[in-house]
């Protein structure tokens, strides 16, 4: 028990800027665990966006606080995937060749192609969620994270890490298995079950193909996945998760 909730911090410290378990001197293998649990701190900040829209809700307008909670969630995560939105979509831009879009990844420097990337993401994100049913709303707060945390959980476990010097999500890819990709698929599809009942399946399933696309592409396209795209795609996916929920629960 202990060391599942070791884990579980260490997941919270590496995904939020919430100061819990930063005193872990992890492991290797300790990542790896840690990251079966990726699915229940989006969980944990899914559930933070509903109190707050609950809070908030009657004192402001919809329009703005859609806009905050979409803020909100990039505070608490420290914005931590959204450099990789920008890395990415410039290295996929710059160049077909899959060395020269990694080292185009790896500087620092933004181009015009990833500013405007990341604007269109945020403002996809910000304005499928503006459109989500209010009846739907939480319970796409609480999904939309989640997913995202998934799929990084997802791309570890299946794809290789493509830079041979390393980096942050190195140690995680290297260390993460099954048992960990098992625990947080169990926890997506109570989730999706729970806040979708029989539709939640059915867009686990419509997630499960979106996957299997994801990791068909970066295998052709990079050899595998670094740590802009677990970045990047947990953004991407975000936004998948609100769009999906429009569509299959549209009248």
């Amino acid at each position: 028990m202990r060391e599942s909730w070791d884990d579980f911090r260490l997941a919270v410290s590496f995904l939020t800027i919430l100061p819990v378990g930063r005193e872990i001197q992890a492991t290797p293998e300790q990542l790896g665990r840690s990251m079966g649990l990726f699915p229940a701190v989006g969980l944990l900040l899914g559930l933070g966006l509903c109190v707050t829209n609950w809070l908030l809700d009657g004192l402001l307008p919809r329009a703005v606080l859609d806009c905050l909670l979409v803020l909100l969630l990039i505070a608490v995560t420290g914005a931590l995937h959204l450099d990789g939105v920008a890395d990415l979509i410039d290295g996929l831009a710059g160049s077909r060749n899959r060395e020269r879009s990694l080292e185009i990844m790896k500087d620092s420097r933004v181009g015009a192609v990833g500013v405007v990337g990341l604007i269109m993401v945020l403002l996809l994100k910000y304005l499928s969620l503006y459109h989500v049913p209010l009846e739907l709303k939480n319970a796409a707060l609480i999904f939309m994270p989640t997913a995202g945390r998934w799929m990084q959980l997802c791309l570890c476990c299946y794809s290789p890490y493509v830079r041979s010097e390393g980096g942050t999500g190195s140690a995680f890819v290297e260390n993460v298995g099954q048992t960990e990709f098992l625990r947080g698929t169990a926890t997506l599809i109570v989730a999706s079950l729970v806040l979708f009942w029989g539709k939640g399946i059915f867009l686990v399933f419509l997630l499960g193909i979106a996957t299997m696309l994801i990791l068909n592409y970066f295998e052709k396209r990079l050899g595998g996945i670094t740590g802009d795209v677990l970045g990047a795609v947990t953004e991407m996916v975000e936004v998948l998760v609100l769009l999906l929920v429009l569509a299959t629960f549209s009248s």
